[in-house]
C-alpha cells in the first residue's frame, strides 16, 4: 500500500528517508489555530488537542487520495499550562527561549493514519524536556548560528542540531521530540504491509 505523508515538515520526511519508509508527500491545508481554539475552549487536553491536528491533517488528504494510507502528524508544546504556537519570528523565538531556559516543559507529538476518508490507527506520545539556565550570549549565538529554520518547529530549536546545548534533561522517545514517534509508526506500517515485516 502507498503511504503518503500529510505534512510540509522536513524533520519528519526525513525521518521516514532515514528509515527506508516509501512516501510521498502531499502537506494538508488546515486551519490549526482554530482547530485549537476550538478543542481548547471545550477543554479538551493538550494530547487531545495534537491528536485531533493529526487526525485532521490525515482526513483531508486521505479523502482526495482513494486507495493509500495517509499519516497526519502534529506536535504541541505545553509549558506552565499553557499551549505555546509556533512563533513568528526571531524576536518571538528568542521571548520563548528566554521563557523556557531553565524550566521544564513537555511535547506532546501525535500520529493519526487514515483509509479512506477514516482514521485507522492513531498514536500520543508524550516527552518532558528540561532546559539548562543558560546565559544570554550564548542565546544570542545560537539565534543568530540557527536562524530562521529554527521558527518550524514549535519549541524554536531542533535537538538533532545545536538545540541539544539547550537541554540539562530530556526524558523521552529520541523520534517524539524531533515529532514523529517512529517505532509504534514502523510497527503499524508493517502491519499495514507499506513495509516488509
Amino acid at each position: 500500500m502507498k503511504l503518503i505523508l500529510a505534512s510540509a515538515s522536513e524533520s519528519r520526511a526525513r525521518i521516514l528517508q532515514a528509515a527506508a519508509v516509501p512516501f510521498e508527500a502531499v502537506p494538508a491545508a488546515i486551519d490549526e489555530t482554530a482547530i485549537k481554539t476550538e478543542f481548547l475552549s471545550r477543554g479538551d487536553e493538550p494530547g487531545s488537542v495534537a491528536a485531533q491536528l493529526a487526525e485532521a491533517k490525515a482526513l483531508q488528504i486521505s479523502r482526495a487520495h482513494a486507495g493509500t494510507l495517509v499519516l497526519g502528524a502534529d506536535q504541541v508544546l505545553l509549558f506552565e499550562g499553557e499551549l505555546v504556537s509556533k512563533c513568528e519570528n526571531m524576536a518571538a523565538a528568542r521571548q520563548l527561549l528566554a521563557r523556557l531556559r531553565g524550566k521544564k516543559h513537555s511535547l506532546i507529538s501525535a500520529l493519526a493514519l487514515a483509509e479512506e476518508g477514516r482514521i485507522v490507527w492513531s498514536h500520543v506520545d508524550t516527552a518532558t524536556l528540561r532546559m539548562r539556565t543558560f546565559g544570554d550570549g550564548f542565546l544570542e549565538s545560537y539565534l543568530s548560528r540557527e536562524g530562521e529554520r529554527l521558527l518550524a518547529g514549535v519549541g524554536c530549536y531542533r535537538l538533532e542540531g545545536m538545540g541539544a546545548q539547550l537541554f540539562e534533561t530530556v526524558e523521552g522517545d529520541y523520534f517524539s521530540i524531533l515529532g514523529l514517534p517512529l517505532l509504534p509508526l514502523l510497527a503499524e506500517l508493517r502491519r499495514k504491509g507499506v513495509i516488509a515485516s
